[in-house]
């Protein structure tokens, strides 16, 4: 069984992930903390394999956490409710994360993922812990230069200018970059549109994302020609939107 803590300050959320928790028997809930002291002493204490960490605490945040173990042990999957920088940084480091007010199936699908995955996943975090920590570190334009995709097999540390463009496979997203590669993610394509910055990527059509530095021309029959001729193209509602931001191109 799975060694499994919950750091949360939120009474309902908390007794909402105990009761979960409680429903799988791969898990054995071993304790909670509310705030970031008691935290650090309780995973001391009791060297979980797996927290569930709300990000803001009541005296600081679960990097303030994370900073303070000098050995990360154990998986995390974080918990917030708050849409900004730091969730941001989750996301570009291809952390899991789960957003309040919870999903009882998204849980439950992560901690099944979880417990099917093995050690290699463990080394796997911690340098995506790695990452956003530097990530972090600095401001947002630098952290929105790069993006982390992880597949079964590798992670895969991408910087945005090798993204040609992104295209939708049902679940699925993939990325064709620079020097004819491609890369296949189990993720949607609406992920990556509001992860991916508006002034690196257009959205001419629902099945496309396109790196604005790799527009070559717009046509007029409604296509974006690409650099390496690949023709992307633009629906009739998104037309007027795209031909704005190509003029707004500096």
């Amino acid at each position: 069984m799975i060694r499994t803590l919950i750091i949360e300050d939120e009474p309902a959320v908390r007794k909402e992930l105990e009761w979960l928790l409680a429903q799988e028997k791969e898990f054995n809930y071993i304790g909670s903390a509310t705030n970031v002291k008691d935290a650090v002493v309780l995973i001391n204490a009791t060297a979980p394999e797996l927290i569930l960490m709300d990000i803001q605490l009541t005296d600081g945040t679960a990097f303030d956490i994370l900073d303070l173990i000098p050995e990360i042990s154990f998986r995390i999957i974080f918990i917030t409710a708050y849409n900004h920088f730091a969730v941001k940084a989750i996301k570009y480091g291809a952390l899991d994360y789960l957003l309040k007010p919870l999903d009882e199936n998204e849980l439950i699908s992560a901690l099944h993922r979880m417990a099917r995955e093995g050690e290699d996943a463990l080394e796997t975090q911690k340098k995506q812990l790695h990452i956003l920590k530097s990530g972090l570190a600095q401001n947002q334009n630098d952290l929105e230069n790069r993006i982390v995709l992880h597949t079964l097999e590798y992670l895969q540390i991408l910087q945005l200018k090798d993204i040609i463009y992104c295209q939708s496979d049902g679940g699925y997203t993939h990325f064709f970059l620079s020097e004819d590669r491609n890369i296949i993610i189990s993720k949607p394509l609406k992920f990556y549109d509001e992860l991916l910055p508006d002034k690196w990527f257009l959205r001419p059509h629902q099945s496309y994302l396109v790196n604005v530095r790799y527009v070559d021309k717009f046509l007029k029959s409604g296509t974006i020609l690409l650099k390496d001729k690949t023709e992307i193209p633009v629906s009739s509602r998104r037309k007027e939107l795209i031909i704005n931001q190509i003029n707004q191109i500096a």
